[in-house]
């Protein structure tokens, strides 16, 4: 892996074939090209003349700064001019979006006759297809075969959605999004990761404590470096699970969700994942305390005149009990343990407080300033520190939040082979 203070991610610098077929979710590759370009990669298309009834190869040129072929015999007589040869034995992956039910069945029987099919039998890189085409077509049962073939032989085969087709009707066949499948991309190309055969538990968001039935206690985490921590460990070979407050990235193949909202249903559902994982990362920001007796009706301003008395009790420290479940049991559950500090003041003393006193083995110090937390929380970049026992502390820069992730788990790496 290279250092991570000079990866933007797993596809910097991949070379992603991307081929287009003759559906109307074709309008939908455009976007998949642009998407994976702004994320590092470089994109040489394969538009078949079908494909080119939709989309043209204008619109391909002018969003990836590869090649766009159209034709099978265009580049004969030039150096390195047998386009199948150079694509299949360069590409890092190759994912046909759209992948019409005629393009499936080409495939799984091995057929030949244009650009694209004999890339896909030439190449040994990982092969994702993400079918398009009316409900009816893909419940086919010769449709059926033909992606059960495709899985048999090595081939990802993402989706398809559910919803409205171009005919009106609905029913599964929608091409999925180009975000959902850059996911799908970035899971096949990390899979060989430093990570891989790893289990990673990840927890993301701010837990919401009720009130009543109308209002919460929250805080102000966005969840967005604990969804970048899942995104990353998944991008580098792990098998991820998220325990999240947030929305779930787009991006989420690959990724087990779970969704919860408070600090008990939190807990529960770390502590019943914990022995399952090789490495917990608590980034969610998880309330210090809960409304003890929260009311079963609607709290009414007039029946509690100019002020309102809370009773608050503590919750749970998922944190010290995750330690406390790995110290009691003899190194039972999670091996390794990171957990996040956000201080207004006194970063990395209180880290390193917290890091001693929860038995954990690497804490990650936020410094929040502003009035809003601007600097942390809903931040897109993230400054920090990494503080772990006997070794002194690393403060990064400020920088992309998918950066620090790396950085984190570039730090949890050596830990779990201890």
């Amino acid at each position: 892996m290279r250092d991570a203070a000079d990866r933007r991610g797993v596809l910097d610098s991949a070379r992603v074939v991307v081929g287009v077929t003759g559906s109307i979710a074709a309008y939908k590759a455009a976007a998949l090209v642009s998407a994976l370009v702004q994320q590092g990669a470089h994109v040489d298309v394969i538009l078949t003349a079908a494909g080119a009834r939709f989309v043209t190869a204008a619109t391909f040129a002018a969003l990836t700064p590869g090649t766009v072929h159209t034709d099978l015999f265009a580049a004969r007589g030039v150096p390195h001019g047998i386009p199948h040869v150079r694509l299949a034995a360069e590409a890092d992956l190759l994912a046909i979006a759209p992948a019409t039910a005629h393009t499936l069945a080409r495939l799984a029987h091995g057929l030949a006759d244009d650009l694209l099919a004999l890339t896909a039998l030439g190449t040994r890189a990982p092969v994702l297809v993400a079918p398009a085409m009316e409900a009816e077509m893909w419940n086919h049962p010769a449709t059926r075969r033909n992606v059960a073939r495709l899985r048999d032989d090595g081939v990802a085969v993402a989706g398809p959605a559910s919803g409205r087709h171009a005919s009106g009707a609905g029913g599964d066949g929608r091409m999925l999004e180009p975000d959902a499948l850059t996911g799908h991309i970035r899971l096949l190309l990390g899979r060989r990761g430093d990570l891989a055969g790893k289990r990673c538990l990840v927890t993301a968001g701010g837990t919401r404590e009720p009130l009543d039935p109308v209002r919460i206690l929250g805080n102000r985490s966005s969840g967005k470096m604990g969804l970048a921590l899942a995104r990353a460990a998944r991008d580098r070979g792990a098998a991820v699970t998220l325990i999240t407050t947030a929305e779930p990235p787009a991006d989420d193949a690959g990724i087990d969700i779970q969704r919860v909202a408070t600090a008990a249903e939190m807990h529960a559902a770390v502590m019943a994942s914990l022995n399952d994982h090789d490495l917990l990362i608590m980034a969610a920001a998880v309330a210090d305390y809960r409304p003890a007796a929260p009311a079963e009706r609607k709290i009414k301003k007039d029946a509690r005149g100019a002020s309102l008395v809370l009773d608050l009790e503590r919750t749970e420290d998922i944190v010290a009990a995750a330690a406390r479940r790995r110290r009691d049991g003899g190194n039972a559950g999670c091996p390794v343990i990171v957990a996040f500090a956000a201080e207004t003041e006194h970063l990395e003393e209180r880290a390193r407080a917290k890091l001693t006193g929860k038995g954990v083995d690497l804490m990650v110090g936020n410094l929040i300033t502003g009035g809003e937390g601007a600097s942390v929380f809903g931040s897109d970049d993230n400054e920090v520190l990494l503080v772990a026992p006997e070794q002194p502390t690393v403060a990064l820069p400020a920088m992309a939040k998918e950066r620090v992730a790396h950085h984190i788990l570039d730090a949890a790496l050596p830990l779990l082979s201890r």
